[in-house]
Parts: structure tokens; sequence; C-alpha cells
């Protein structure tokens, strides 16, 4: 029998040291899984892991994966994402913070055709900073928002992480790409809410007033948010309707991506090269890690881990909100250490069983997880998102201003995790429409 609370704190130092050496998140997987298995079980077990490794990558679900990725890269070489940055643009000029409500409002729509977040937070901030210098922005403020909008690519369909935890738990994608529409348009309007809040308060932090563009100008820029629009109807209403699996209409989107490229005549060998390239390379180790998480969570499973450690829990004599909240706990602390994907991976093996067994839905917690996951892209000292948006900024100045300027959303974000989790009706209320 494993000792719950001998293996917790074995499997949190892992985590730990493991990260402070620089080790990638899949090694230490792989090395809790092989320790853990080489010391109950014996070598027999581990010669499984070849078999493991191919049953894993075999999953259809997962196919999707590489298929989204590329549709993303494919749109963001074509150039509509500068294109539907302008229009954005040209509609929330009126608002309290101006320009900086674009940077918001264009991470949820081109999350809707890419499924990552630093994707999102690095076209967004490519797109975007140059005209903030020009302007006299608050350059916290700015680079909080790019940071913070780009963790809206794991929450709006289609998600990577959605996919991924989908094929780990068995669970519908397509009920769980419908339950990250609602909190991912809370979380936008709430991100919105508070820039307007910020510029109230100091009107400077707008920057200076530019020109408004005609009427009629703004209306024909609308013609750019027909694309990633058209992209993400296409995606949802095939899955809902039935017409495709979100594999194949993964596959429908690439083709859909490849036609808009074709159509800006951006369609050329050279950024299909490029494309092709960044879709591998994101892809390997995507599925690098989710080979490895799979490989600890079978040796868990036989070892019984989970459930000596739902044991363990149950014997607390916690109710189902204060085990919520602890997990709420282990989340921040383990969201400073984790990227965002290797963060669900590695605990779903525990947490899943766990938090299925006190009655809560498998979607529910599908949002939930990539909801805390947000939280861990925007969190110091590992946070993705906050490099990503260094990185754009250039060298010469510190990452402390990236930093501070997240900081008030990561507040917002943190509060919007709390409405799910005491109104899930936000998560699930879509799915159970869309899937009666």
């Amino acid at each position: 029998m494993v000792d719950p609370a001998l293996f917790s704190a074995f499997f949190v130092a892992a985590l730990v040291i493991g990260g402070a050496l620089g080790l990638h998140v899949a090694l230490i997987m792989f090395g809790i899984g092989l320790i853990t298995a080489a010391a109950t079980l014996g070598l027999p077990l581990i010669l499984n892991i070849g078999n493991l490794a191919w049953e894993t990558q075999n999953d259809f679900i997962l196919v999707s994966v590489p298929l989204f990725l590329l549709m993303g890269e494919v749109l963001l070489r074509s150039g509509i994402s500068e294109r539907m940055y302008s229009a954005i643009a040209a509609w929330v000029d009126w608002l309290p913070g101006r320009l900086i409500h674009a940077n918001i409002a264009a991470s949820a729509l081109f999350a809707a055709t890419s499924g990552s977040s630093i994707a999102t937070a690095a076209t967004v901030g490519t797109v975007a900073l140059p005209t903030f210098r020009q302007r006299g922005y608050d350059e916290r403020l700015v680079l909080g928002s790019i940071a913070a909008g780009g963790t809206l690519g794991i929450l709006i369909p289609p998600s990577i992480n959605l996919i991924v935890y989908g094929a780990m738990t068995d669970t519908s994608v397509g009920r769980l790409f419908a339950a990250g529409v609602v909190p991912g348009l809370v979380l936008t309007l709430a991100f919105m809410a508070l820039i307007a809040v910020q510029c109230l308060r100091r009107p400077e932090a707008a920057g200076h007033e530019t020109e408004t563009l005609a009427l009629a100008r703004r209306i024909m820029l609308l013609l750019h948010l027909l694309p990633p629009a058209a992209i993400f109807a296409l995606i949802m209403g095939s899955i809902y309707f039935g017409f495709a699996t979100p594999t194949e209409a993964a596959a429908l989107g690439v083709l859909f991506a490849l036609a808009i490229a074709a159509a800006f005549g951006k369609l050329n060998l050279a950024m299909l090269h490029a494309a092709f390239r960044a879709t591998v390379r994101t892809t390997g180790m995507v599925l690098l890690i989710v080979v490895a998480a799979f490989f600890l969570n079978f040796v868990l499973s036989v070892l019984g881990v989970p459930q000596a450690i739902a044991r363990w829990i149950d014997g607390m004599n916690l109710t189902a909100m204060q085990t919520i909240w602890v997990l709420i706990l282990l989340y921040l602390l383990l969201g400073c250490m984790l990227e965002a994907l290797s963060l669900i991976v590695t605990t779903i093996p525990i947490v899943f069983p766990l938090v299925i067994g006190l009655g809560f839905d498998p979607v529910w917690l599908g949002i939930f997880l990539t909801l805390m996951a947000e939280l861990a892209l925007i969190t110091p000292p590992v946070g993705m998102n906050l490099y990503v948006v260094q990185g754009i900024r250039g060298p010469g100045r510190g990452i402390g201003d990236v930093m501070v300027g997240v900081m008030p959303f990561v507040l917002i974000l943190g509060l919007v995790t709390i409405l799910v989790v005491y109104v899930p009706e936000l998560a699930l209320w879509l799915p159970e429409q869309l899937f009666k």
C-alpha cells in the first residue's frame, strides 16, 4: 500500500527540484514514473513504456493537436492578425482605455483560431506594441493586458489544453469546447472592465488622443473580422451539428485557413515551410509531455495512488468545496513552477478521480483546471506569457514592468475562477444546451 502523504511529498519535491534544475517537465514526469515503478513494481512494467507511448499517440483525438496548431500558424502568416487588430481597434477607441481594449478583444478573437496562449500573446504583442509606444500609453498596463489577453488562447475554443484534457480523461472535447465559450467571454469582459476602471482613475494611462476613423471606414474594416469568425463558426458548428468530430473539424479549419492565405496572396512554399516547422516543433513538445503524463498515470493507477490519496483526503472530513479550495491553493503553488499544460497533465492522474468522486462534472473540472493553468501563465517566476511579452518588448528593460502590469489581471482572473467554482452553470449551461 502506498502511503499517500509520503508519495505526495515525493511528487511535489520532484517537481520543485526538477524545475529548479531546469529539467524539461516531460523528463521530470518520466523520472517520477520510472523511480516509482522500479521501487514498487519491477522491471517488466517499465519495459511496457514503448507500447504505452504507441497507444497514447494513436488516440484519434490527439491528431487534432497538430491540425489546430497548423491552422493557427497559417492564419498568423497570412496577415490576418494585423488586419483583425486594426478592425477591432477602430471600434473600441471610444472606451476609457481606448486601444488597450483592442489587446483583449483581439486576443479573444485570435484565441478562437489559435488554441495556444503563447501564440496569442506573441501575435497580439508583435502587432500592438509599436503603436502604443508612439502614442504614450502607460507601458505597464499595456504589457499586462497583452500577457493577460494571451491566456484566453487556452480557454476559448479550440484549445490545445482542453483537447489533451479530454484525451486523458475520456471527456467529450465538443462539450469542453462549448464549456469554454461563456467563461471566456466573461473573462474577456472582466479584463476590459479592469482597463476601463484603471483609465478612468488615471486618464493619462490611455495615451494621446488620436483621430477617430469615419464610420464608413470602420464599417469597411469589419470585413477583416469575417475570416476568424467564419473559422470559429465552422469548427463549432461542424461539431455541434454532428457533421465532424473535433479532429475532422480541425482538418476543415486547416483547409479554410489555407484558402484565406491564398485569398490574401500569402500561400507559398516559404510560408508553408515556416508553418510546418513551427507546428512540428510545438507538436513534439506537447506530445512528449502527453506521453510522459500517460506513463505516470499508468504507474499511479497500477499502484492505486489516486484512490489512496482520495481516501486520505476523505479522512480529513473536508467538504467538497473545501477540497476545491485546497486544490486552488495547490495549483497556485505549482503554477509558480510549472508551465500551463504541464500543470494540467501532471496532476490529472490524482486530481481527476478525486474531484469526480466528490460529484463534480468532468466538463466543469476541465474548465476549472484551464483557468488555474491560465493563472500559471501570468504568475512569476515561470509564467510563460510574461517572458513572451518581455521577448517581444526587446532588450534593455527588465521583466519587472511586465510582472507589475499583469498583477491586476491576475486578481481578475482569480475572481473569475472563483465565480466559476460557485456558479458552475457558467461553464455547463452552453454544452447542456448544445448537446441535449
